[in-house]
């Protein structure tokens, strides 16, 4: 099988599927805040790894900009084809390698399971991008993989827990939940999960290694 039918069948399984629970949590903080506000301009996002846009959608829908971008075109393409996608001048979409994304300052990035498919050689790169991106009490929502899980040692980037903890340097941790359980892939595969679910919030004058 092709990547490209791998990636198709992918995105049939998971059609119709609701938001993520971290993209949620991140967006109602921000909903307690206040934001986005009346009267000025949108809060901006960037949904790395948009897939068909589960997420895109949900952002558009409470009122944000959104920047999303995934490495193939069929996700794209199925995002702009999505019937409840909101009729908005405030969606821009690129097919884009993560290896050549230069993420513009943003308030929030959202990364539901995309990150560990950037390579272990590139992902301290693009994490110290996207931290310097997020604007100062802007968010990160995401996940990121542990080494217990199936797919460790197949040329993704893996953190153990202390590696995860580093990364929160300059962040507030809102959510920080850790799952190691059997399930299934999305195409009904058996498999060992080893996930953390991320919530973050950007700290005022922080720097990044």
């Amino acid at each position: 099988m092709s990547d490209g039918e791998r990636w198709g069948r992918y995105y049939d399984a998971v059609a119709a599927k609701p938001p993520r629970p971290t993209l949620l949590h991140a967006l109602d903080r921000f909903a307690a805040e206040g934001v986005p506000s009346p009267n000025v301009p949108p809060p901006f996002a960037l949904d790395l790894g948009c897939g068909d846009g589960r997420d895109t959608v949900e952002l558009l829908r409470r009122g944000w900009k959104v920047l999303a971008i995934d490495a193939t075109p069929e996700a794209i393409d199925r995002l702009l084809a999505r019937p409840d996608l909101p009729k908005s001048a405030l969606l821009e979409a690129r097919v884009e390698q993560f290896e050549d994304f230069q993420p513009p300052a943003c308030d929030l990035v959202n990364a539901s399971f995309s990150l560990p498919l950037c390579s272990p050689e590139d992902f301290p790169a693009l994490w110290g991008r996207l931290t310097a991106a997020i604007r100062p009490g802007g968010r990160f929502a995401g996940q990121l993989y542990g080494p217990q899980d199936d797919w460790a040692g197949r040329g993704i980037t893996i953190h153990d827990r202390a590696a995860i903890e580093r990364l929160c340097a300059g962040f507030q941790v809102e959510k920080l939940d850790e799952t190691v359980e059997d399930g299934t892939t999305a195409l009904g595969k058996s498999k060992r999960w080893h996930i953390f679910h991320l919530v973050l919030v950007k700290l005022p004058a922080c720097t990044f290694n």
